[in-house]
């Protein structure tokens, strides 16, 4: 609509979206539903959100308030002008630390709200599992819950007061009747008390009397009751379908710093149900369940692998995760021991067989205890792991029921599964009767979209039986309104009408949701519509782990489920650049859709190969952090090189890209004339002069090529080497001095080296990864051929393959196996060791003995990307703990920001430095001046380099100056 959107940008200042591609990336949520968007804005102001609400009646468009949009069952879809919140509008706007409250916008997520707090000793507690990217705004309009509702209650039960938008342009305060400002919206407020008191009864006799009921709208709260009625409570839960909030005044609590957890272990699913009801007495924080399945699954990630094995005892068909929090700390011994009695009441020991083996493994460190939350909140993302088309779909998902008829509930419903041939997954909410529950289903199919309807209306009648919740927590949605008359019969549907209407009486605010629903099976709304199609195409990588045309590169994609991981600003990896712009084209979900709607056709010819796609993938740093953070498995490092290969096929290379990609080609002879390539960061204006036809930005030198370059004859051939190095072209061409510490290094050990070399007369092995950037695959399957024939014989003979560049080294795990699948690089790839990693696995052999003294007080380590990724963090802490008297501290950072040549491009340095700005460079102009810092990315050094006036080592130069004489 382009008149609309030359209305917006008239009036707002906020970013104003219309292209396909933007539109795109906000037609999904974390739901089965696709609707594609008029257009999307990210309003910086009330006065934005007042002229977009004002534009959007003249044009008759409808409003979406967007948040994280996480929402499992459609509410944050819609053919709406969509906002979202989460850019701009996420300010905390008051503080009351005496009074424990907030006013916050609705924008601002819930892990940063409590990153904020946590210095006043204050907390806000509904700790849903997608705390790091779900926002205020989108958990008051889905009341949300979280795992400890049972002790601090939902949504509705923490939010004081609202501020709102009405559909006329009003603005209003939300909040206790009688106070001031409600003479603004008298008639309103009189409407709304006048329903509450004629459906009083039937209010009583229609809503489920359990704690998670989130259906409908909260008309109960409108019921004259002992203590004033709160109107905020109407518009919590409402989906954004009553008015748009601008400030939400929340109830705030103390932090309780410590808790203990007990992990309960039940031989079947069934008596862990009913264990539930018995664990609560014991006044827990929360009972949480994590079934058979989801073990399983978890073991398959890496991120998940070593958890699973330290906390699960031998082979539980379900686990309840019992946590204790308590402000004295000292009863919590007591309250384990309570638990392990109950447990033993009940019938369960170790010590026993059968239906009676089980028991508590206590975990009170809290950093165990964390990494348990974190598999526990990642439950969603664990289950949608699964690679087959067939996937655990949301639409039964969070049905409630009182605790006593937990165990039968489920397993009436496991029976509704197994009539219809699935079977579901389960976890979650054990102590409040709410459990996830997701049928495997493939909705590309017909059939399974009618056994999905099935199941829905057999699963929705068999909670009705039980007087459960047929949504206990994720809202309504598209997948569940239209079940209302179900569940609360004509007459309370025909009450949420009527709300409806009085606030909103020409649809403006997301339409379709919890009244006048579409059908939850119209398949026009899914995002695989019986439309969907994907022609088949040639990739250059190996996907065959997945389904699908591109010989699975379709299924990869598809793996993104929209939950939004890689929305998380702090800990771990990804997504480095959205931590930076906060845009959703900059964010693996966001690219995943981009490229899930460009090979379906549905961004119109060649989305593939367009400028808007290589817009979408310019700021990837091909990090791999999703490769490892993503529980699902979406690796936007690999897509990526795809994107740049059709790209390049079709356009050819810049000079820039050449200048790259090719590097391992020429540095041999650009290593005979370094003082000539290095006048370009010496001779003044040299570098502003051949800054556009190079690419390279004027503001940073270039790496500095080196005067003596390492040679593979400094090295003596071994008979029967223990190692091999393999000298990568940035270490070999740029910093040899690392190379040659680490030969001191391990002569230093007693380890007989050999270089891994090409044959007699050929230029140095490579691994490739240059050509990977720019897209030549072919370039780069034959530099990956050159090094496998170079380093298959040693990995048949068993010798491990050192390396010292992360990127480089770690290809020969990851990327080389997608390059040429099969047996050989399957092999090679268990070979591979960082230098770091070496020394690691050396700790059981009494034979390798490396002399080592402290080489400062402090060693302050910033790991590269691919070390994260692929695991090799714990072996560099292992091998630096073997420093005497040395501190060893690791900066929780995601990318350095350099990313190889990102760092150096005209038009992406600036971005990287604002990623080197956000943890990295801080935590450096803060370390003592007698701080080492350690860094084996070459890209990291020069990083921290050019921005710091500290000069980064790799940790071979660190072990070398450890050496003792």
């Amino acid at each position: 609509m382009p008149q609309l959107a030359e209305a917006l940008k008239k009036r707002v200042e906020g970013d104003v979206l219309f292209d396909a591609f933007s539109r795109g990336r906000y037609a999904t949520d974390a739901s089965l539903y696709q609707m594609m968007p008029v257009g999307v804005m990210s309003p910086k102001s009330e006065d934005d959100i007042r002229a977009a609400l004002d534009i959007a009646q003249e044009h008759s468009v409808p409003v979406l308030a967007r948040g994280g949009g996480t929402s499992q069952c459609g509410q944050t879809v819609n053919t709406a002008l969509v906002l979202d919140n989460t850019q701009y509008f996420k300010d905390i706007l008051e503080l009351d630390v005496e009074g424990m409250r907030c006013v916050v916008r609705p924008g601002i997520v819930l892990d940063e709200l409590n990153r904020a707090l946590k210095p006043h000793g204050l907390w806000f507690p509904v700790d849903v599992s997608t705390a790091s990217r779900a926002t205020i705004g989108g958990m008051t309009g889905n009341n949300s819950c979280g795992g400890k509702s049972l002790r601090f209650g939902m949504m509705r039960d923490n939010v004081l007061s609202i501020e709102a938008f009405l559909a006329d342009g009003s603005k209003h305060h939300f909040g206790l009747v009688g106070n001031a400002g409600d003479l603004e919206f008298a008639a309103l407020r009189d409407d709304l008390l006048g329903l509450g008191a004629r459906e009083a009864a039937e209010i009583d006799a229609r809503f489920p009397d359990v704690m998670r009921r989130v259906g409908g709208y909260n008309i109960d709260a409108l019921v004259p009751r002992d203590t004033p009625q709160n109107l905020a409570h109407l518009l919590v839960g409402s989906e954004g379908t009553l008015a748009y909030s601008t400030a939400i005044e929340l109830k705030l609590w103390p932090i309780l710093s410590e808790k203990v957890l007990g992990v309960c272990h039940f031989p079947t699913f069934h008596q862990a149900m009913d264990a539930a009801q018995h664990l609560v007495k014991l006044n827990p924080q929360g009972v949480e369940l994590v079934d058979a399945t989801m073990i399983a699954l978890a073991r398959d990630i890496p991120m998940f692998r070593d958890t699973i094995e330290e906390f699960v005892t031998g082979k539980p068909d379900a686990l309840l995760l019992v946590e204790f929090a308590e402000e004295d700390t000292s009863t919590h011994p007591r309250k384990l021991k309570e638990l392990e009695e109950l447990m033993g009441d009940l019938g369960f020991a170790w010590d026993k067989s059968g239906k009676n083996w089980g028991g508590v493994t206590a975990v009170p460190d809290p950093t165990m205890q964390a990494r348990i939350a974190d598999l526990r909140s990642s439950g969603l993302n664990i289950m949608m792991s699964m690679k087959a088309d067939g996937k655990p779909v949301s639409f039964v998902e969070d049905c409630a029921v009182e605790l006593p008829d937990l165990a039968e509930y489920t397993a009436g419903l496991t029976e509704i599964f197994e009539k219809h041939g699935t079977r579901g997954t389960w976890y979650a909410h054990a102590s409040v009767g709410c459990l996830h529950v997701r049928p495997v289903l493939n909705l590309k199919l017909d059939q399974d979209v009618k056994k999905m309807r099935a199941i829905a209306e057999e699963c929705f009648d068999l909670v009705a039986r039980y007087k459960g919740s047929h949504s206990g927590e994720h809202g309504d949605g598209l997948v569940r309104s239209e079940f209302h008359g179900k569940m609360f019969g004509p007459r309370m549907v025909a009450n949420f009408a009527e709300v409806k209407r009085r606030f909103d009486p020409d649809g403006l605010f997301n339409p379709g949701k919890i009244v006048d629903a579409p059908k939850m099976d119209d398949r026009s709304l899914f995002r695989y519509s019986p439309v969907y199609n994907v022609p088949e195409f040639r990739t250059g990588l190996d996907w065959s782990e997945w389904t699908g045309s591109g010989g699975g590169f379709q299924g990869a994609v598809e793996m993104c489920n929209n939950n939004g991981a890689c929305r998380k600003l702090k800990g771990g990896v990804m997504c480095p650049s959205f931590r930076v712009t906060r845009k959703e084209q900059d964010l693996t979900r966001g690219r995943a859709n981009t490229l899930r709607l460009a090979i379906s056709g549905q961004l119109g010819p060649d989305a593939l190969t367009s400028d808007e796609m290589a817009e979408t993938m310019k700021l990837c740093v091909s990090c791999k952090g999703c490769k490892r953070e993503c529980p699902t498995g979406v690796d936007m490092a690999r897509m990526k090189i795809e994107v740049q290969s059709a790209r390049a096929k079709k356009n050819g290379l810049s000079l820039h890209d050449r200048l790259v990609a090719y590097l391992p080609r020429y540095a041999r002879w650009a290593a005979r004339m370094p003082f000539l390539l290095n006048l370009r960061n010496s001779v003044p204006g040299l570098a502003k002069l051949t800054e556009k036809s190079s690419g390279f930005t004027e503001t940073r030198d270039l790496p500095k090529w080196h005067a003596r370059p390492f040679k593979d004859a400094e090295v003596a051939p071994q008979e029967a080497p223990e190692a091999v190095l393999f000298a990568d072209t940035f270490n070999r061409y740029f910093e040899p001095e690392n190379l040659r510490a680490t030969l001191k290094v391990l002569r230093a050990a007693n380890v007989p080296v050999q270089i891994a070399s090409a044959a007699k007369g050929e230029r140095p092995l490579c691994c490739g990864r240059t050509f990977l950037s720019a897209g030549l695959i072919e370039e780069a399957k034959q530099e990956a051929q050159r090094l496998v024939d170079a380093l298959l014989p040693h990995a048949k003979s068993g010798v491990p393959i050192i390396g010292l560049e992360p990127s480089c080294l770690l290809t020969l795990r990851d990327e080389i196996p997608a390059l040429l699948p099969g047996e050989d690089t399957k092999l090679l790839a268990k070979y591979p060791r960082m230098l770091e990693e070496f020394i690691a696995d050396q700790a059981e052999n009494p034979d390798f003995v490396l002399p080592l003294t402290s080489p400062t007080q402090k060693v302050l380590l910033h790991g590269h990307c691919h070390q994260k990724a692929m695991g090799v963090m714990p072996s560099i802490k292992k091998t630096l703990a073997r420093l005497p008297d040395t501190e060893i501290e690791v900066v929780e950072t995601s990318c350095c920001g350099m990313a190889g040549a990102f760092g150096y491009g005209v038009e992406t340095h600036e971005v990287s430095r604002k990623m080197a700005e956000l943890d990295l460079i801080p935590a450096v102009r803060a370390a003592s001046e007698d701080t080492i810092v350690v860094a084996d990315g070459t890209s990291c050094r020069h990083q921290v380099a050019d921005l710091t006036d500290r000069q980064p080592i790799h940790i071979a130069r660190l072990l070398e100056r450890a050496l003792k004489p």
